[in-house]
């Protein structure tokens, strides 16, 4: 929401940046540092033998692979005990991809039941930044020892929880510019996907899910289980390292976009079937793919509307029932074999569909440099 938000404004106002780069043509940028960043062990704490780690989202949008990605991959790990969480009752409306997400338990909820706190929170995304509830709450995890991990532009709630002064951090390359000038005691860094500053990481772009949950599972598993799980999954690397010069907004992204939105009689809807115990890992990662190209939307489509219960416990309501309200085109049902790869499988499939200026489009918005 934030980022099509912010690259509708630019258009409107016609704002062309300098130095146009392409994520085709671009060259390596130099990185800050040759070892990619390492997330301290887990220390354990209050007697417990597994970290408690908390996935927080708001109600009214949260971005939808920076939720259900680390969910999965940590769940995944079995490192951990892994909670969802909403700042109020009710479902989550995700974004892009507009599905719901039933989380476990309120943040109050939370609190009345683990008063001490949790040991990992992980902050996605969010369309309402500012909600009193979501900072304080992150603010408070914070007090109590937490390390906070902003993914995406949830470095926005962590910043504001005040707990970047003085630390160094990242963020989208599109919001970067901005989170300079909001919060200037910040040492804000590029040519990192993910950068640890004490018990603060924050991250870059959406795909910057996938290397930090293999980097909270190696801080609290190990440095094997990570890199076993990470192939298992069907990544074979998660470094911290990217070259941030291929990403901004350049006149063949500009026109991508224009042409894209113009195209809006043939925008099309497609569905992804789900079933108990599917792969919510490929789901969100295929479903945010199509849903970011300004000509698809990807629904989910079952037999009805009752919750459906992913492969790693996770709760989402579909959006369409088959056979009534379902999208005429229909995607392959999401591929539990190795899901980090839906990735890259779902932007051949939008280059094949759309041409490869969408693809590169849609890459652009998720910040993936490329497996």
């Amino acid at each position: 929401m934030r980022r099509i938000a912010l690259f509708w404004l630019v258009l409107l106002l016609g704002v062309i940046p300098f130095g146009v780069v392409t994520l085709a043509s671009a060259s390596s940028a130099k990185m800050t540092n040759a070892e990619p960043d390492r997330l301290p062990p887990y220390q354990p704490r209050f007697g417990r033998t597994r970290p408690v780690v908390a996935i927080v989202g708001e109600n009214y949008y949260t971005e939808l692979t920076d939720y259900v990605v680390p969910y999965g991959i940590l769940m995944a790990s079995g490192a951990a005990d892994v909670i969802p969480l909403s700042t109020k009752p009710g479902p989550i409306r995700m974004f892009p991809a507009p599905m719901n997400v039933e989380p476990k338990e309120t943040t109050a909820q939370f609190d009345h039941r683990v008063p001490e706190g949790a040991d990992y929170v992980i902050v996605p995304a969010v369309h309402r930044d500012r909600d009193p509830t979501l900072v304080s709450w992150v603010a408070e995890q914070a007090k109590k020892g937490a390390t906070i991990v902003g993914v995406c532009d949830g470095v926005w709630v962590v910043a504001r929880a005040g707990l970047l002064d003085g630390r160094r951090a990242t963020g989208h390359w599109y919001s970067m510019g901005d989170l300079r000038t909001n919060f200037p005691r910040t040492n804000w860094v590029e040519g990192k996907r993910y950068v640890s500053a004490g018990k603060v990481v924050t991250t870059t772009g959406v795909t910057a899910t996938i290397p930090v949950s293999f980097a909270l599972v190696e801080a609290i598993a190990g440095r094997d289980r990570a890199n076993e799980l990470a192939e298992s999954l069907g990544r074979q690397s998660w470094s911290s390292e990217i070259p941030s010069a291929k990403f901004h907004l350049g006149w063949s992204s500009m026109m991508t976009i224009a042409g894209n939105y113009l195209s809006f009689w043939s925008h099309e809807d497609f569905g992804i079937p789900v079933t108990p115990g599917v792969d919510e890992i490929a789901l969100v990662l295929q479903a945010d793919v199509y849903s970011t190209t300004f000509r698809s939307t990807a629904y989910t489509v079952a037999q009805s509307l009752d919750p459906i219960q992913t492969k790693r416990g996770l709760m989402i309501v579909p959006d369409r029932v088959a056979r009534i309200d379902a999208p005429s085109r229909m995607l392959p049902p999401p591929d539990s074999t190795q899901p980090l790869r839906a990735l890259d499988e779902s932007l051949k499939a939008i280059a094949d569909e759309f041409g490869k200026r969408t693809a590169a489009w849609v890459a652009l918005q998720m910040q993936y440099p490329g497996d």
